[in-house]
């Protein structure tokens, strides 16, 4: 990813209790006709085109951010390039549609489903019978089997990252036939479709050694499309060719070569030829969209000495023709370096011609953290002002709209516009309301322009040990973070007025998202922070420094003025990309935080560790699995053990959007807006770029006849929008 994300799927899975009628919630969409999961922001963007359209051969040239460590998907250290080639070699069940919702592979399957429920839920696959690995063995239900035993978490000399679901399954089976394979479950699961995608077969699963290190450089039998045909580490590229074995339309390309190229290096390259797919970031979007437009080679908005104004020009001239001889000369080397920069940053346009920018929008979220494990944001009434003092459009505004994207708000932590359990629960907190912020803060006991004792010398020593020595204050920067642990509140809890239990003054809100009726900030002190004990109402807002994140930067200076426009202050602590997820987020060293997560179509299993709330570890320490934020309840825990074990799809659903509902209302995170996916393609390129929500079929990419034309629209082969 080009901003700092994390995958969910990635931990095991635990329990907790709810408590019923504790949070009230806004009624939830869906009672009516109309389906509130929408459709898609925007849809792929991949120049499809007929096979018959489409040359039979050639090399696409596909830029990765790394050559992966393991091309096991189900170990830990599986990044992004590793699910790409499983995805070209091999079997999925289900895949993604469109609308990132799953759909049967028909490559693989006939058909599946549940045909009992009592006395035990089991799923029959039935395999498409011409279905075989690469060494020409049918793929069957001992592959099956071998892929559970590996994943069940029942044997641990298996390095796996992850076994939700696999844990629930009792038995596996052959059924009436060798294309039948039985799936026998001891409890309920909804998410049953997410199992086998991808399935490896029983030579890599089979045994613990074959599983941890068998399938880490170099996979032997597949049965995609493609197969591996090599990994370089040397080179940094992997090589995938065309399976000879494959039963399916038969892929377009001889080979994908999937070659490691930093992003920043990547225009370079692009221009150089010798890419034909890479995603780019938005200033490489912009040097391609110029590079379209008739004399943009020469166009003063970008490249070398772009900046330059007629002044700087004439002063330079001035210089280099000067009768100071030293200054003359390392004037006018400057000069010939910039002209010899402008004439490679126009041979590189013209080259940039070659190329389009393919957009659409991630299937994933970036987000505002609040770690409310202590400090000022173990108060939930402070995480809500902080949430309404953002507003979200803008934030998305500022990220999407110039990249002619849709800018808006994601409206769930658990689903995006057009997956099946989407809905826009974000009233459960309310919109922007300055004067709701104030008021939270206010009965909360934090007092606006309250007096502020002078801060000990021990506070920076603290900040810069907490930032692990990388720690960046922004210039300027003030304020205090201390533990507020005897201010934390029950995130289950009420909030009480004169002794009173607190009734919500907002009919459809939830408790605790507005102040009580009355509540108001202090008259006459619209400029001053708000204050506490004497500590000014401070946050640490972590983030990172690398050229890759400016987006991020960018959105959190916008959200840094939001928040002082309400009274609360920030203190910027910039840290190396490489610290800023291990040293700063999952141990929580940090007030404030962006970072991006996943989307999932199976939201019950895959987004539970998320949200999960913390519990104490055997050592004394607090098990958060993947909930940064440290904040959780019982109620939304037990949701999602509901909605897992639910299924009636429907029902399911809705429990689905009511945790969300509650998560929302904890106020622990704020989802912003869907990532912008921005890809150069080779203008010849087709059913390929940016792919939105839908898993990409790779046997249909491939290069243009010349004599070809692509179809009209972005839609994506075998997936329709909904």
């Amino acid at each position: 990813m080009s901003q700092h994300g994390v995958g969910p799927r990635a931990v095991t899975r635990s329990v907790a209790f709810l408590t019923a009628g504790v949070l009230a919630v806004p009624a939830l969409a869906g009672c009516g006709s109309e389906d509130p999961a929408g459709k898609p922001l925007a849809a792929p963007d991949i120049q499809p085109a007929a096979r018959d359209k489409i040359t039979d051969g050639g090399t696409l040239r596909w830029a990765v951010d790394s050559v992966p460590d393991t091309l096991n998907t189900f170990q830990s250290d599986a990044d992004a390039t590793t699910t790409r080639v499983a995805q070209a070699v091999l079997p999925s069940m289900f895949r993604m549609d469109a609308s990132g919702r799953p759909e049967r592979h028909p490559a693989y399957l006939e058909s599946a489903k549940v045909v009992e429920t009592e006395p035990k839920q089991v799923v029959l696959y039935k395999l498409d019978q011409q279905a075989v690995w690469s060494d020409g063995r049918e793929i069957g239900a001992a592959d099956f089997a071998a892929q559970w035993r590996a994943l069940s978490g029942k044997d641990t000399a298996y390095w796996t990252a992850r076994n939700a679901g696999y844990d629930r399954i009792q038995k596996i089976e052959r059924g009436d036939s060798a294309l039948e394979v039985r799936v026998t479950f001891s409890r309920p699961y909804a998410d049953w479709r997410s199992l086998f995608s991808p399935l490896y077969p029983k030579d890599v699963m089979g045994t613990p050694d074959s599983f941890n290190d068998g399938a880490r450089k170099k996979l032997k039998v597949t049965a995609g499309p493609f197969l591996v045909e090599k990994v370089d580490t040397e080179d940094e590229r992997i090589t995938l060719a065309r399976n000879p074995r494959w039963w399916g339309e038969p892929a377009k390309l001889s080979t994908i070569e999937l070659r490691t190229v930093p992003r920043d290096k990547r225009a370079a390259e692009l221009a150089a030829g010798t890419l034909d797919l890479a995603e780019i970031d938005p200033a490489a979007a912009r040097r391609i969209t110029l590079a379209a437009r008739p004399h943009s080679s020469s166009s003063p908005l970008m490249g070398p000495g772009a900046d330059r104004t007629a002044a700087d020009a004439l002063r330079s001239w001035a210089v280099a023709n000067g009768t100071d001889d030293d200054a003359a000369d390392e004037e006018t080397v400057a000069r010939k370096k910039l002209r010899k920069a402008a004439v490679k940053y126009a041979r590189q346009q013209k080259a940039l011609r070659g190329y389009e920018v393919r957009k659409s929008l991630e299937p994933a979220f970036t987000q505002l953290a609040l770690n409310g494990a202590e400090g000022p944001l173990a108060d939930e009434r402070v995480r809500r002002a902080v949430a309404r003092a953002l507003d979200r459009e803008e934030l998305a505004e500022v990220v999407l709209k110039p990249l002619g994207l849709p800018a808006v708000p994601v409206g769930s932590h658990l689903a995006l516009s057009g997956q099946a359990a989407y809905a826009d629960n974000s009233g459960a907190l309310g919109d922007q309301d300055t004067e709701e912020a104030q008021a939270l803060l206010a009965d909360a006991g934090w007092v606006r322009g309250g007096p502020v004792k002078e801060q000990k010398k021990e506070r920076g020593d603290k900040e810069e040990k907490a930032a692990g020595g990388e720690g960046e204050p922004a210039d300027g920067s003030s304020g205090a973070q201390e533990d507020h642990k005897a201010q934390r509140q029950d995130p289950a809890g009420h909030l009480a007025q004169d002794g009173k239990q607190y009734k919500h003054p907002h009919p459809g809100g939830a408790p605790g998202a507005y102040a009580p009726r009355g509540t108001a900030a202090p008259a006459n002190q619209e400029a001053a922070p708000f204050a506490k004990n004497g500590k000014p109402l401070t946050l640490r807002f972590v983030l990172p420094s690398g050229p890759g994140s400016r987006t991020l930067r960018t959105v959190a200076d916008r959200i840094t003025r939001m928040l002082q426009r309400v009274g609360i202050g920030t203190e910027i602590s910039k840290v190396s990309d490489e610290s800023y997820f291990k040293d700063h987020i999952a141990s929580g060293q940090y007030d404030l935080a962006l970072y991006s997560w996943p989307a999932t179509a199976y939201p019950a299993t895959d987004a539970r560790p998320v949200y999960a709330k913390p519990v104490p570890a055997a050592d004394g320490s607090l098990s958060v699995e993947q909930n940064y934020t440290r904040v959780g309840t019982d109620q939304v825990d037990q949701l999602f053990d509901e909605a897992v074990a639910t299924l009636d799809e429907g029902k399911a659903r809705s429990l689905i959007r009511k945790a969300d509902s509650r998560i929302w209302a904890a106020a622990g995170s704020i989802p912003l807006f869907q990532r912008p996916q921005l890809l150069a393609a080779r203008k010849n390129l087709a059913n390929a770029g940016a792919f939105g929500l839908a898993t990409p079929v790779y046997e249909d990419m491939g290069f243009l006849k010349k004599t070809a034309k692509p179809a009209s629209g972005p839609s994506v082969k075998g997936s329709t929008a909904r």
